[in-house]
C-alpha cells in the first residue's frame, strides 16, 4: 500500500506511526521542510516540486497559461 501527501505536516508521533504501519512507501513533495526523523525514515519518499514551480513562473513571466501545466 502507498499513501500520498502533498504538504506533509508530518507532526508528533506521525513518523514512528508511518514506520511501523503496514504501509510501504509514503510520497510527500518538499513544500515544506520535513524533521530528521522523517528524512531518515526510510519508507518516506520526497518528490520535489521545484520543476513544476519553475515552469509556472515561467509561465506567468511570459503571459502563459499555469492552468496547462495540469493537463
Amino acid at each position: 500500500m502507498t499513501a500520498c501527501a502533498t504538504h506533509p505536516v508530518l507532526s508528533g508521533p506521525a513518523v514512528e506511526r508511518i514506520a511501523s504501519s503496514d504501509i510501504q512507501q509514503v510520497v510527500v513533495t518538499n513544500s515544506i521542510p520535513l524533521r530528521d526523523d522523517a528524512m531518515k525514515c526510510s519508507k518516506i519518499k520526497v518528490l520535489s516540486v521545484a520543476p513544476l514551480l519553475a515552469r509556472a513562473i515561467q509561465s506567468i513571466h511570459e503571459d502563459g497559461s499555469v492552468s496547462t501545466l495540469f493537463i
